[in-house]
């Protein structure tokens, strides 16, 4: 048995104030930064599609772009990847850097970009092949040196989909339900070993059950990966974000409207004290 210190709990005397011991404050964690992302902007046929926009975007966590239609969600999404440069006459100006490398670096190989920054798009696009092939494409064109069998097990397994699929592996993804066929395309992203998995819309398609899944199935893989979703369902973003940044327009010198981020911060933030009235106003549904 361990004994007491002497005088450990002996009551002070009455003239002596018990000592006040202040509770140790624990240091906040610290966040890696995967993009800083500063005064960036893009253009359309040298007309503004969104103005200046600055944020930083942390490792393991779940980004939520939020805002009206037309406000520049999926144009800025698609500059964290390059996405953009498929467009003719875009123009992104401003610094995007990932893991500090300037992403618009000449040097920077834009297809090595979207290795490691995946995508998965509003509507499911599977190719018209078998589902195993769906899965084995981006490993078979980026020539990884991985065993395919088990890169298709692995990652259905981590998109929750292998228990439902592993028995028709060879039948056309095409045959698949909408919210398989959309775990499918994440299964697909992640056969790539990226780093980061950008979702533009994802369930905006998708039946109430279907959505369930993916929402907790971006929960199960911010584990390991760091997502950045674009989303109109303001109920989603507060469920499965950890940031939220609020995009709305505004009316350029020329009439035409342009996107800007209002407001960047803590998902709860955001959604119970908003520092601007139009993040306020679009969160309560005056307007958007």
């Amino acid at each position: 048995m361990i004994s007491k210190p002497v005088g450990a709990f002996r009551t002070p005397p009455a003239n002596v104030a018990p000592v006040q011991s202040d509770a140790v404050e624990q240091p906040e964690p610290v966040r890696e930064l995967i993009f800083k992302v500063r005064d960036v902007a893009v253009f359309y046929d040298g007309q503004r599609a969104v103005h200046d926009v600055s944020l930083d975007i942390a490792a393991n966590e779940i980004t939520a772009i939020i805002g009206p239609s037309g406000c520049g969600k999926s144009t800025f999404i698609r500059c964290l990847n390059r996405m953009n440069d498929l467009v003719p006459g875009a123009k992104v100006v401003g610094s995007i850097r990932y893991h500090g490398e300037d992403l618009h670096d000449p040097r920077v190989d834009p297809a090595e970009v979207r290795r490691r920054i995946g995508m998965v798009f509003q509507k499911p696009n599977p190719f018209p092949k078998s589902i195993y092939d769906n899965v084995a494409y981006g490993p078979r064109i980026n020539k990884l040196k991985v065993n395919l069998d088990d890169v298709v097990e692995q990652v259905l397994t981590r998109a929750a989909l292998w228990d439902e699929v592993k028995g028709n592996l060879k039948k056309s993804a095409l045959a698949l339900s909408g919210g398989q066929q959309q775990r499918l395309c994440i299964a697909r992203a992640l056969a790539v070993q990226p780093d980061v998995i950008l979702m533009d819309e994802p369930c905006s398609a998708l039946d109430p059950i279907a959505t369930s899944r993916i929402e907790d199935l971006m929960e199960e893989l911010k584990r390991d990966y760091t997502i950045v979703i674009v989303t109109h369902n303001m109920q989603q973003a507060a469920r499965v974000s950890d940031m939220t940044a609020f995009f709305t327009t505004d009316v350029g010198d020329d009439e035409h409207r342009v996107g800007k981020l209002v407001e960047f911060a803590p998902t709860e933030t955001i959604f119970t004290q908003p520092s601007d009235p139009r993040t306020e106003g679009y969160i309560t549904g005056r307007f958007g």
